[in-house]
């Protein structure tokens, strides 16, 4: 069995300058927040998705994009079936063929959400945990 594709979590960009990249993405666009709650990074909030952006110098952080899926656990399988090295950490992040570096979350797990319509479309019958759903509250995403 494969996961579900579910979205796209949030991408993350590698900048020059933290400052100037946050006043050129907010001057072109109105982000529903703006965190800055990690040094030389900020998090473009986009409701319930976010854009992260990350100083190039001393952090380890590399550009990457966060995929949605409906179960972990199967994704963490599907890739080890295929032979793809899963790389170490907490998280559940490998490189496709070309390098790129891809982060794998659970929908149940996170704040980005569809709504029920969209859900049904796709095929899927999806909840949320308590804590992605306080994550949701909190930015007064949901009920």
């Amino acid at each position: 069995m494969r996961p579900r594709l579910v979205g796209i979590n949030h991408v993350a960009l590698q900048v020059d300058d933290i400052e100037e990249a946050v006043a050129f993405y907010t001057k072109l666009f109105e982000p529903t927040a703006v965190d800055r709650s990690v040094p030389a990074a900020a998090f473009l909030q986009l409701g319930d998705q976010f854009i992260a952006l990350f100083e190039r110098g001393p952090r380890e952080e590399e550009p990457h994009f966060g995929l949605v899926v409906d179960d972990k656990e199967t994704a963490r399988q599907a890739l080890e079936e295929a032979g793809v090295e899963i790389l170490p950490g907490r998280r559940l992040d490998f490189r496709d063929p070309s390098g790129n570096l891809v982060q794998v979350v659970q929908y149940d797990q996170v704040q980005f959400t569809k709504t029920g319509r969209i859900l049904e479309g796709m095929g899927l019958e999806l909840t949320k945990s308590e804590r992605a759903l306080a994550e949701l509250r909190a930015k007064d995403l949901a009920d």
